[in-house]
């Protein structure tokens, strides 16, 4: 007894109608290639990675296939370049897929896979398929549609690896004309990444290469123009004036755009070296908000306090706290624009 589900689209259906149903080829065709390549992907994986590999799901659909598997660590690039070419081996080989009916317990003499936790009757179908090191490639218990033979499959590419859950991996993937168009759609996107480095798709690798060591390299004098900026050297090397005098004590204070704050401690240092004796004070503003830090020679400790001074720029530049040691203290605020006034509250904090 056969049982079909159907929604009508249109017309009425009455007891007693002649109907004839018929299989949509194309979608079907699909779905086969798509389930057999799930069966030589699950048996690649195990060849390749181990046999503690495990189906943990699958999805089965006409324009793609998913198969969640247990592993503890992600595939490397290299692993699932070698599955990929495992599947595509198979498929050329253009062995028939076979099928056969037998007992559970005959099953697995026969080396087939079951999944655990499924329930088999007294016969079940098992799949064999591709060839193996005297033995078929794979053989699963399974009641599914498939290919006739390996080569209808015509192409295997994966798109994506991922992590699902603690010990679970999931591979997606195309077969067919989805993966000949996946393969086109990315050589039309090198072509264009080619183009715009006026360059050939063969050589980008390598432009893209140069243009990072380009980067890095542009980067690294920028920091350190920045840097010199927020010493006083203005990129020369050479101090300018900007040392006051404030109840007795010199005090450097300047702002710097664009300065990580990360930078802040080590300018700091310096600038007390150069002191010998007084305050520094720097503040980096990024993004509209504003980092300050603050730093007060040895010999003044004892009567000037770095944490003081920060949280008074801190709260000019509209934030809160600010904290560190005697001779060091950093924080920031919200209102970068006001890093020119956060200078004179430190200014008037030194002034007493």
């Amino acid at each position: 007894l056969h049982a079909h589900h159907a929604k009508i689209a249109r017309g009425e259906l009455a007891v007693g109608d002649v109907v004839l149903l018929a299989i949509d080829d194309e979608r079907r065709t699909r779905l086969r290639a798509n389930h057999s390549a799930t069966h030589l992907l699950h048996a690649a994986l195990r060849h390749r990675l181990g046999e503690h590999i495990t189906q943990k799901g699958s999805l089965v659909a006409e324009d793609h296939l998913r198969f969640d598997f247990s592993q503890p660590a992600a595939m490397t690039s290299d692993e699932i370049a070698q599955i990929e070419a495992d599947v595509n081996a198979q498929i050329r080989r253009n062995a028939p897929v076979m099928t056969r009916l037998m007992t559970p317990d005959e099953a697995v003499e026969a080396g087939a896979l079951a999944l655990f936790g499924e329930k088999y009757g007294d016969e079940v179908r098992v799949l064999s398929m591709g060839e193996g090191d005297g033995a078929d490639y794979s053989v699963e218990l399974c009641g599914g549609t498939h290919v006739d033979a390996l080569g209808d499959i015509g192409l295997f590419v994966i798109t994506s690896e991922s992590a699902v859950a603690a010990g679970v991996r999931r591979i997606e993937a195309l077969t067919g004309e989805a993966a000949r168009l996946w393969y086109r759609d990315r050589d039309t996107q090198l072509a264009k990444v080619a183009d715009i480095l006026k360059t050939t798709p063969q050589e980008s690798a390598a432009r893209v290469a140069i243009l990072q060591d380009e980067r890095r390299r542009l980067e690294a004098e920028l920091a350190d123009a920045k840097k010199a900026l927020a010493m006083g050297g203005g990129g020369t090397g050479e101090a300018e004036p900007g040392i006051e005098t404030i109840d007795g004590h010199a005090f450097s204070g300047r702002v710097v755009e664009g300065l990580p704050p990360k930078e802040l401690r080590g300018l700091i240092d310096e600038a007390k070296t150069q002191l010998e004796s007084g305050v520094a004070a720097l503040i980096a503003v990024n993004d509209g908000r504003a980092s300050v830090a603050v730093g007060v020679t040895d010999d003044l400790t004892d009567s000037l306090d770095s944490v003081t001074l920060v949280r008074a720029a801190v709260e000019a530049l509209g934030g809160q706290g600010g904290g560190g040691r005697p001779d060091m203290a950093q924080g920031g605020g919200p209102d970068g624009d006001k890093a020119e006034a956060a200078l004179t509250a430190i200014r008037e904090s030194l002034a007493g």
